[in-house]
């Protein structure tokens, strides 16, 4: 492997992460979690269960098999940015990631033995964990992507995509079905790695005014709000839960909004990018 392969497997685990946080929620949604008759990590076909028996085992199977593949991409990650790349960021975010995830394994498995909230939480958590520590990576390696435009389009993004994320909320609009709910978390997500970009690509830059340093701050302080979001949105509604995630909500949106109003007071001329650590 090179830096330049690094450069392609590093988003692509990324990106497989996400797909595999979404099937995930998908399979919890849909009930199919609980198939596969409480067994992990066989199912409940042919050749000794190595194989789904119907449709909700199979969705349930199948996110078992990402989640292998997405595993594979993780070690090979893990090496490649030890290897091959000089950043200590990028190299403790791969290796948080690689660390969290036999015990993201581990408490998967714990959902289909022992469905409570304490796992379903604890899953779901470091599911977030890891999903951040790879975007962050990502974007850490990628440093050159990093200028003052790209960080006002990651916020306006933020903005432009709260509407349907409201839209989607339970007890908004629609149905909170399990394709609903996966397609909730995908925004929900999206939104979060906007953050996380517009975060961290305002701390790759120097600012002669020094507004980037609040601007980086109010990100990270927004995408943290929309984890907790994202968190109450896996759990059966009340009135306070419903207050909570209104008022992240609100937050998040409100601290968007100050942010992309201090990168209009940066005028381009005055940054320029960071070497890397």
């Amino acid at each position: 492997m090179s830096r330049g392969r690094l450069r392609t497997l590093l988003p692509a685990t990324t990106v497989l992460t996400y797909l595999l946080l979404l099937i995930g929620i998908y399979t919890a949604a849909s009930g199919a979690g609980l198939t596969c008759e409480a067994r992990w990590p066989l199912c409940d076909g042919a050749v000794f269960g190595l194989f789904p028996a119907n449709w909700p085992s199979f969705i349930e199977w199948f996110h078992r098999l990402v989640a292998m593949v997405a595993g594979f991409l993780v070690i090979g990650t893990v090496y490649g940015a030890w290897r091959w790349q000089d950043d200590r960021r990028v190299r403790l975010a791969v290796t948080a990631a690689f660390v969290l995830y036999p015990v993201q394994a581990l408490l998967g498995a714990g959902t289909v033995l022992d469905y409570t909230f304490l796992y379903l939480t604890a899953h779901f958590v470091t599911a977030l964990v890891i999903f951040t520590s790879l975007v962050l990576a990502t974007l850490w390696h990628l440093d050159g992507l990093a200028t003052l435009g790209r960080v006002r389009y990651a916020l306006l993004s933020v903005v432009a995509l709260y509407p349907p994320l409201l839209a989607l909320s339970p007890g908004a609009l629609v149905a909170h079905t399990a394709a609903v709910q996966a397609i909730y978390h995908a925004t929900g997500l999206t939104i979060l790695a906007a953050l996380l970009a517009a975060g961290t690509w305002s701390g790759l830059l120097r600012s002669a005014e020094g507004r980037l340093a609040r601007v980086r701050t109010l990100a990270a302080s927004g995408a943290v709000l929309v984890g907790v979001q994202l968190l109450l949105g896996r759990y059966v509604y009340t009135d306070l839960t419903r207050l909570l995630e209104g008022t992240a909500m609100v937050a998040v949106v409100l601290l968007t909004l100050v942010a992309a109003w201090l990168t209009h007071r940066v005028e381009p001329q005055s940054t320029t990018r960071r070497t890397s650590q």
